[in-house]
């Protein structure tokens, strides 16, 4: 196993941030980790990274301990940060290169995997170009090159596309996907859903430091159902939605927040009914919408609210 976390715990003071959380990473799969904002993401990269000891619980990387110790399990992972770590006043290749001597390479070798880095990531043409000259999305191609220079066997990225273009995005999508082909753990988090279903081989919904369910992307769907998911908008009667589902052969509700409701239908036969059901209950409703199940309708199911950008 490239990462086994067990029931690790943190508080920041008198606030939990992680509680309890387990999971692990295999070789030559993308384990996605995926919150929203403050739910307990980065300080599991950092208790993972060795940044931070845990309260309680462990991380093994690789059978080694990740923090203290003698340093063996850091020097076997890149760890690619939300905020980018470089230096602005140098150059793609010195960033590079700094980051290449702190991990003990030097000489031909380190000018060769510098190379390599920039190459992986599409900037072998803008190496000698200071950073403080690159774009939003250059900088956190860079910043992935920087996790990625000294070849490590387990790869930890935190948010590393938020903030930039789709074209950006796509690009260290790409480079993910054969970090993990290629024999690489990637341990991915983010808070974009769509990212989440394309490039993980098994992820953990995390909210609140707690991990609410874990598994493959269809594992996860089934936890409301193979049907569609209705979501309806306008004046909203949460107990009177409710009743209304529960009236509803085939169909559960799953949320009510503000002017928005969702129900999970067992199949199209079901969803038909409710759709019925909705128009001649009376209520006043601006949009209706059907979907089929994804990773939102999960985390709508398990805490009762969307999981937004």
């Amino acid at each position: 196993m490239a990462l086994r976390v067990a029931d690790i715990r943190y508080a920041y003071g008198k606030t939990v941030a992680v509680d309890g959380v387990s999971f692990d990473v295999r070789p030559g799969e993308i384990f996605g980790l995926l919150g929203p904002n403050g739910a307990g993401k980065t300080t599991t990269i950092s208790i993972v990274s060795g940044i931070l000891p845990p309260a309680s619980g462990q991380a093994l990387i690789f059978g080694q301990e990740a923090s203290g110790g003698s340093g063996r399990a850091r020097a076997r992972m890149g760890v690619v940060p939300q905020d980018i770590a470089l230096y602005e006043e140098l150059s793609a290749a010195e960033n590079l290169r700094f980051w290449g001597r702190l991990y003990g390479l030097s000489g031909a070798g380190l000018e060769d995997a510098v190379r390599r880095s920039l190459d992986l990531v599409g900037l072998a043409d803008r190496a000698t170009a200071r950073v403080k000259t690159y774009s939003g999305g250059l900088k956190r191609r860079l910043n992935l090159a920087a996790g990625l220079v000294h070849a490590p066997d387990l790869l930890l990225l935190d948010e590393p596309t938020v903030g930039i273009d789709p074209q950006a995005r796509l690009r260290i999508l790409d480079v993910v996907r054969d970090q993990a082909r290629s024999g690489r753990a990637v341990l991915y988090t983010s808070h974009y859903l769509e990212e989440a279903e394309q490039i993980c081989s098994r992820l953990a919904i995390i909210d609140h430091g707690r991990v609410l369910a874990a598994g493959t992307v269809a594992e996860l769907r089934r936890l409301v159902g193979e049907g569609p998911v209705v979501r309806v908008r306008g004046s909203i009667d949460g107990d009177g939605l409710k009743a209304l589902a529960a009236r509803c052969p085939g169909v559960s509700f799953l949320s009510a927040d503000g002017d928005t409701a969702s129900f999970a239908a067992r199949d199209p036969d079901a969803c038909s009914g409710l759709v019925r059901a909705l128009f001649g209950s009376g209520l006043k409703l601006d949009d209706l919408r059907v979907k089929e199940p994804n990773l939102q309708s999960v985390f709508l199911k398990l805490t009762g609210r969307e999981l937004r950008d």
